[in-house]
Formats: structure tokens, C-alpha cells, sequence
């Protein structure tokens, strides 16, 4: 099958990391002998790479500016590539990129394939503050949200919320299909070393670690007020890292210094995306803390797999599809909770044969289901019954 999918944001970019998700999936289409073609859009056009990438995939950059003119030279452009394709996938309702793509399936005929992974209307709404342009970008992401499901062929949702808002903007049952995101369970294993990170940031205590990108929508304030809870009232022999970058980082550092947290929790930055299994394995413990709300509750949050793959103790907040992740290789807490994510990591770090159990099952849990394989395996399902209904037009 030749697959032509398209992607918003920029794949070699470390400030981008969800990026992964459609190249991890791209791989596995390669390996089980499917031609691929991946169109991207860099942040800087200067910085445009089109290659063909060592797993066989064509990777093709498409300028990212905005104005009418770069939209429809980016519809002419995928409509001409579109004619090679036997289905089209998109990523994201972005409209530089998911426009271009409805157009090229439109005009040629093919069938179209939407990647639902994320509620990004909730997630804009939690990233920007009330204006008069606000409320007009609003509008337009909720228009190509609710519409964009209801014109493709077929749809992938990354969680049970997400379908249960597909089916309610009437999309049919058995045109929904299961994508939640998946790990690499080769490049994160147990047996990858985490010392030289530990080394390189003069590590010698437990070390609790965050991973994940800082803005609207992380909760990463509840790792910090939990460091300064365990620091504070419990322990002083631990040493806390956030690692990963975004817009909201100056705000979090002048919270850590509020909280006296200087020299006991470490920001990294953005860290490459081939270096962050070595990041995990340098963990006791790993965190992924949220509240409860609509869009943690669409969440399938990529640094859970990756701890699971990593075979790493995690405490996690109750919250939308992380239990379902888990499935009892972690220890849940109530989300929002500070006082229950310290206890948790207590928790572990004073019972060694908890922290090994643990360890052992979420390692299981990435292997049975929790890979990519998995969820490129969903998708071509979700492939075959676009090309079937395509067909029956």
C-alpha cells in the first residue's frame, strides 16, 4: 500500500516532541512492507530536510508561513503528490496541514484518514488567555474539529474520551478505530544505562524525574510543589528533573526558586528525542501528574509508555486513559493531589521489593500492548475500511 500521511508540525525538531508519534508509525508501516511518504512543516523553512530516512520512509517539508498564497501552493502541492497515494492520513486538525489533505482526497478520490490524538480545542483554550483573536482562532479550530471527523473516511482516536466525542458528532461506530500512542520497546529498555546522564548532572541521589513538554496542559506545577512537599516535610536525600522545554519554563524556574527547590531540582531543557531513554533509565522514580479535566481526560500521554517501555516505578494521576495504561504496573493517585503523588513516591522508594514488581510489570505492559507496533497494526485496519468505503462511493 502506498500511505501519504501529513503531519502539522516539524518531525527533527526537539521542541516538537510529539512529532514521534507519526514517524514511529511510519516506520512500522516500512517494516511490514508498505511505501511511505511523509509530508512535514519545519519551523524555519531554512531548515528543511527532504530525504529519504534510513527505514525507507520519503520525508517531504512543506512551508509552514502563513497567508492564502502559501495555502494553496501546499494544496496544489499535495494534490499532485496525493495521485500516488492509496490513502491519506493526517495528523491533527491544524488547517495548514489537514486542509491541504481533505482537498487532495477530494480531488483525487482517495480515501481519507484522520489521526485524532489530541482534543486541541481544549487545549487551546487551557494554552491562551481570553481576546478578540482568540475567540476568532476559537471558532475556527472548533469548526475544523467537530467537521473534519464527520468528512473523512475513517477515524483513530488515541482515547475512549476522544471516541465518545466522535460519536457524538455522529460519526459511525464502525468507522472509529483505536490508536493510542505506543513506545518504541526496542530504544527504551530496561537495559539501557542511565549513568552518563547521572554523571553529567553531578547525580548521586534517588532521583525523581518529569518528562514532558512545559506548557498549558502539563500540570508540571504539582512535580514541582511535590518536590518541595518531600524535600520539606519528608526527605532531603532527593533529587528532582524536569526534563523537557516550552514556553511556560521561565514560570516554572521562578516557582522552584520561590519554593527554595535551587540545587535540588534540575531543568535540562530541550533534550533530543534519541536521548531521552537514557534520561529515564537515570530515574528511581517517574512522574506523570495531572488534574482532571477535558484534556487530560483525552490524553494518551506518551511519557507513560515510555516509562512503561523503560521498565521504570511510576506513580501517575487517576485520571482518563492512564489507568488503562497502567493497568496495575503503576501507583495511581488522586489527580491534582500533591500530598497523594509524595506519598506515592514514598511509597516505592521505602519498599525496594514494590519498586522491582513494579518495574517488572510495566516492562510487561509495553510489550503486550503498549508498542508501536500495536497501533500501526490498528490503523492499517483502519486503512482497509477506508479504502472499502471509498470503494462503495
Amino acid at each position: 500500500m502506498n500511505i501519504l500521511m501529513v503531519h502539522p508540525h516539524d518531525i527533527y525538531s526537539s521542541i516538537e516532541p510529539w512529532t514521534v508519534r507519526i514517524v514511529y508509525i511510519a516506520k512500522e508501516f516500512v517494516k511490514k512492507g508498505h511505501n511511505v511518504k511523509l509530508v512535514y512543516f519545519p519551523l524555519e523553512w531554512g531548515q528543511k530536510k527532504a530525504a529519504e530516512t534510513p527505514e525507507g520512509i520519503t520525508v517531504i517539508p512543506f512551508p509552514r508561513m502563513h497567508g492564502p498564497h502559501v495555502l494553496i501552493s501546499n494544496i496544489l502541492r499535495l494534490c499532485n503528490l496525493a495521485r500516488w497515494a492509496d490513502v491519506i492520513h493526517f495528523q491533527k486538525c491544524f488547517y495548514h496541514a489537514a486542509l491541504p489533505a481533505v482537498a487532495a482526497g477530494i480531488f483525487h478520490g482517495k480515501p481519507l484518514h484522520y489521526d485524532w490524538d489530541d482534543w486541541e480545542l481544549k487545549i487551546y483554550e487551557v494554552s491562551t488567555r481570553p481576546s478578540f483573536l482568540r475567540n476568532i482562532m476559537w471558532n475556527f479550530l472548533s469548526f475544523l474539529e467537530t467537521t473534519i471527523p464527520k468528512i473523512v473516511d475513517t477515524v483513530s482516536c488515541a482515547s475512549k474520551r476522544l471516541k465518545v466525542e466522535c460519536e457524538r458528532l455522529g460519526v459511525d461506530k464502525d468507522r472509529i478505530f483505536d490508536a493510542h500512542v505506543g513506545a518504541d520497546i526496542v530504544r527504551f529498555n530496561p537495559d539501557v544505562s542511565g549513568e552518563a546522564i547521572r554523571d553529567k548532572y553531578n547525580i548521586t541521589k534517588p532521583l525523581i524525574l518529569y518528562l514532558g513538554q512545559l506548557h498549558g496542559g502539563q500540570y508540571v506545577e504539582a512535580f514541582i510543589e511535590t518536590a518541595s512537599r518531600l524535600i520539606n516535610d519528608h526527605r532531603k536525600d532527593l533529587a528532582f528533573m524536569i526534563a523537557g522545554d516550552g514556553y511556560q519554563a521561565g514560570e516554572l524556574k521562578k516557582m522552584s526558586r520561590r519554593l527554595n527547590l535551587n540545587g535540588k531540582l534540575i531543568f535540562t531543557g530541550a533534550i533530543p528525542h534519541e536521548l531521552v531513554p537514557q534520561y529515564i533509565a537515570a530515574a528511581d522514580v517517574c512522574l506523570a501528574c495531572f488534574e482532571e479535566n477535558e484534556v487530560t481526560l483525552c490524553k494518551s500521554p506518551l511519557k507513560v509508555v515510555e516509562y512503561l517501555a523503560s521498565g521504570r516505578a511510576i506513580v501517575a494521576s487517576d485520571v482518563g486513559e492512564v489507568p488503562r495504561m497502567l493497568d496495575g504496573a503503576g501507583v495511581l493517585t488522586p489527580p491534582g493531589d500533591v500530598d497523594s503523588l509524595a506519598d506515592g513516591i514514598l511509597k516505592i522508594l521505602q519498599n525496594p521489593s514494590l519498586k522491582k514488581n513494579l518495574e517488572r510489570l510495566a516492562r510487561e505492559r509495553a510489550e503486550k500492548e503498549y508498542n508501536w507496533t500495536v497501533t500501526a497494526t490498528n490503523l492499517l485496519g483502519a486503512y482497509e475500511k477506508a479504502v472499502q468505503i471509498n470503494s462503495a462511493r
